[in-house]
């Protein structure tokens, strides 16, 4: 059985909301898809001072957890053009992983969400590439296999590097429901190639 984690960090809703879209998405196949979110590293009182979001129930990621999965559906926020900090704090705590290469030949995609249009959805995926590729996992991109990333007839995210969302600089816009069919198609395109992997074909 294939096993895929998707890991979240959310402080207004979007990532949870993409995670939790990827995960319905790979219902039925057969695969068992775990939402995981970080753990967060911001006290009490800076998160209510940005108005976050409760955390959810979803289980707390540990680096640990990691080599128990066969492939991970990364889904990042930005800041600044780059994954927030709660995830570069997850990454380095991965070093004892790294020096067994325990997650060689396992399999991510990148998931992202940003303030707008011209956010980092792109250059969020390509500076976590790094992390991917010191510890030997393989990246899976999205591609253009589904068309509706070429949709030019409203505000759309995503790129073939993953499928995306607009938060909004102010966090007010919601994901559209182009976007989820997007993060919907993509998980299920990772799944494939994870399980293909897997089976061994």
């Amino acid at each position: 059985m294939t096993k895929i984690a998707i890991i979240y960090y959310s402080v207004y809703g979007h990532t949870k909301t993409l995670a939790d879209t990827a995960a319905k998405a790979l219902e039925g196949t057969g695969t068992e898809a775990t939402v995981y979110q970080l753990p967060e590293t911001l006290t009490e009182d800076v998160l209510a001072k940005m108005h976050a979001a409760p955390r959810t129930s979803d289980p707390v990621i540990s680096h640990e957890d990691l080599p128990n999965y066969d492939g991970y559906i990364f889904v990042i926020a930005t800041r600044y053009g780059r994954a927030v900090a709660q995830w570069s704090a997850f990454f380095d705590r991965t070093g004892g992983l790294w020096m067994q290469q325990a997650l060689s030949k396992k399999f991510a995609t990148i998931i992202t969400s940003t303030g707008t249009q011209h956010g980092g959805q792109e250059t969020t995926a390509l500076t976590t590439i790094p992390f991917l590729a010191h510890h030997g996992i393989i990246f899976v991109p999205l591609g253009y296999k589904d068309g509706t990333i070429t949709d030019m007839t409203e505000v759309l995210a995503g790129s073939p590097w993953g499928s995306a969302t607009l938060a909004g600089a102010d966090g007010s816009r919601q994901p559209s429901e182009k976007e989820l069919s997007v993060v919907r198609f993509h998980a299920k395109h990772f799944n494939e190639v994870v399980s293909q992997f897997v089976k061994g074909a």
